[in-house]
């Protein structure tokens, strides 16, 4: 159960099926498979949800070292897919980070150890492992990629860049959270908006005030029944938090209460429209 003391009043209001939006993208980033690239430049993605029908046309892909994040057979030493930079007709860039394939692997055996915030002098201290996998994101996976932030400051977009929004699930929350921050301390690219879903706690105390005050535009979204937000118990919650709420709806599972699924599902009761399934698994009994 998420913290209280880490449950602030949002300043925001969030629509919940513009989160949806952003979290279908994040779930089609969760679909590749680590060992595989399917968004190549140029690679229509399409969003569909209600009146939403957004088309985008990938940019590049997102690619970094797993480390202990659960992947299975994949060598953590390799590069494997993270995600994806997009844009739409309008100039909107997104980039999608998905989480990892065993959420609650990841919270075990994961470096929580606190590290000096390595994106900005004075940010206080982040988890280690979060950190680690965050400083091995890339463009692509070829040797010499430029690093995810630093790549995508020197992109080349088809369309003048209008807007930046940064979406992750679960350690993909943690890391655009990482991103956000760095974007806005070491780049010119408009301030990014951030929604994150089922984010562990990223940094302690100074991180989060650090981002509070330069990341004003954050989502961050979670499930009242998921236990991966409240980890690591030594850190803080960046402010926005968006409670979903609804337990009844949901299997009392551990692992179904943390899948986007489950997110994309309580948020679609919230829009008074289409909902999105559960797992078959995780529907109540």
């Amino acid at each position: 159960m998420a913290d209280p003391a880490n449950v602030a009043t949002p300043t925001t209001k969030l629509d919940p099926a513009i989160a949806i939006q952003y979290a279908l993208l994040v779930q089609m980033a969760e679909k590749v498979q680590p060992n595989q690239t399917v968004y190549n430049p140029g690679t229509p993605i399409n969003v569909t949800y209600d009146s939403i029908n957004v088309n985008y046309k990938a940019v590049a892909t997102v690619d970094g070292n797993d480390l202990a994040t659960g992947i299975g057979s994949v060598d953590p030493a390799k590069p494997v897919s993270f995600g994806f930079i997009a844009q739409d007709s309008a100039g909107n860039v997104v980039v999608a980070v998905r989480g990892t394939a065993n959420a609650f692997e990841w919270a075990q055996d994961a470096r929580f150890l606190p590290v000096k915030c390595p994106i900005l002098p004075g940010a206080g201290f982040t988890a280690e492992g979060f950190t680690a996998v965050y400083k091995s994101l890339r463009i692509r996976s070829e040797a010499g990629s430029p690093l995810l932030v630093s790549g995508l400051s020197s992109m080349k977009f088809p369309q003048s860049v209008t807007s930046l929004t940064i979406c992750g699930h679960s350690l993909g929350g943690a890391l655009v959270t990482l991103m956000a921050l760095d974007v806005v301390a070491n780049t010119k690219l408009p301030n990014p908006t951030v929604y994150s879903y089922a984010s562990p706690r990223t940094g302690n105390g100074s991180f989060v005030d650090t981002y509070n005050q330069l990341v004003p535009k954050t989502f961050r979204i979670f499930n009242r029944y998921d236990s991966v937000p409240t980890l690591p118990p030594l850190y803080d919650h960046v402010l926005q938090p968006y409670e979903l709420n609804d337990f009844k709806s949901v299997k009392a599972d551990l692992a179904c209460q943390h899948h986007l699924t489950t997110y994309l599902h309580l948020l679609s009761l919230q829009t008074g429209g289409t909902r999105l399934p559960l797992n078959p698994e995780c529907v109540p009994a």
